[in-house]
């Protein structure tokens, strides 16, 4: 789902969390309205998750939507105020916009952002099939390289978690950011983004699929962005853990693809004047892990 950017409107501003604990919400799509409840303090993205947790099989991801709240003061519902966070019981709905995504999944590489996902040399010994993301990794940066698309780069924790590993060449990366937030979507990469003109969709790699990746990926729904999972790109420690994430993400509309779909959908043509070069790049690297088998 692509959900659009919450606005200012009049008769809400953001709202300082006082305590913890959960707040009563009641959740309106369509003809439906479904009571549930949010952590204290809860924001936008938190909002865009429970919609897609309680209406995920009746929400049309090809659609895009704002997410709006009954305002007491006007007797009527009112574009989200930019900062809001749930401090008290309230009802919000989700309201699909008339246009129609007519885009969705075509990547061009004006539009389009790389994030590679903390592929740290600590990582090596426990995640499964790791050399192979690493080249494949190290070839989705090189075509982006010579595409010109801009690269950002997390790393979680590397005071003990070690920088990225040596094999993958970060030249030339937008950014390249220290973590603790299991998400890449911080303060900076937002920043970034809004730096970026017309950017539409993310090509998302690395790990953990379960944990950085999958909270990256809704984080960036959320914010109405399209994603698209590199699955030969992407690992956990357990297949497992990693077979449900993907499951779990292509429901809520996320593009689970692999890198040469990626790779060859960017240059489009034959005729593209970096075809040859993409070209080689997967001929020269494309591991046979089985990983895909494990989608």
């Amino acid at each position: 789902m692509a959900a659009a950017e919450p606005g200012a409107a009049p008769g809400g501003g953001g709202c300082t969390p006082a305590g913890g604990g959960s707040v009563p919400v009641l959740f309106c799509f369509s003809v439906f309205a479904r009571p549930s409840s949010v952590p204290h303090g809860a924001g936008y993205e938190l909002l865009i998750q429970k919609f897609l947790s309680l209406y995920g099989d009746q929400i049309d991801m090809h659609r895009k939507f704002v997410v709006q709240l009954f305002a007491e003061e006007w007797s009527q519902y009112i574009d989200l105020p930019k900062g809001f966070l749930v401090n008290e019981r309230c009802k919000v709905r989700l309201v699909p916009l008339q246009i129609q995504i007519t885009t969705l999944g075509n990547l061009t590489p004006s539009s389009t952002v790389f994030f590679c996902c903390d592929m740290q040399e600590r990582f090596r010994p426990a995640i499964k099939y790791f050399g192979d993301i690493i080249s494949v990794g190290q070839r989705l940066l090189q075509g982006a390289r010579l595409l010109g698309i801009p690269v950002i780069v997390t790393e979680q924790y590397p005071k003990g978690l070690g920088s990225t590993v040596q094999e993958i060449d970060l030249t030339g990366a937008k950014l390249v950011l220290p973590k603790t937030k299991f998400s890449m979507v911080l303060p900076e990469v937002e920043a970034a983004l809004a730096e970026i003109p017309g950017v539409r969709s993310i090509v998302l790699f690395g790990v953990e699929t379960h944990v950085c990746i999958q909270q990256t990926a809704l984080e960036l729904i959320g914010r109405g962005l399209e994603v698209h999972i590199v699955a030969d790109a992407t690992s956990s420690r357990s297949m497992m853990d990693r077979m449900f994430a993907l499951e779990r993400l292509a429901r809520t509309g996320i593009i689970v693809t692999t890198s040469e779909a990626i790779l060859l959908q960017l240059v489009a043509d034959k005729e593209h004047p970096k075809f040859k070069e993409i070209q080689n790049l997967i001929k020269a690297s494309a591991p046979e892990s089985g990983l895909l088998s494990k989608v």
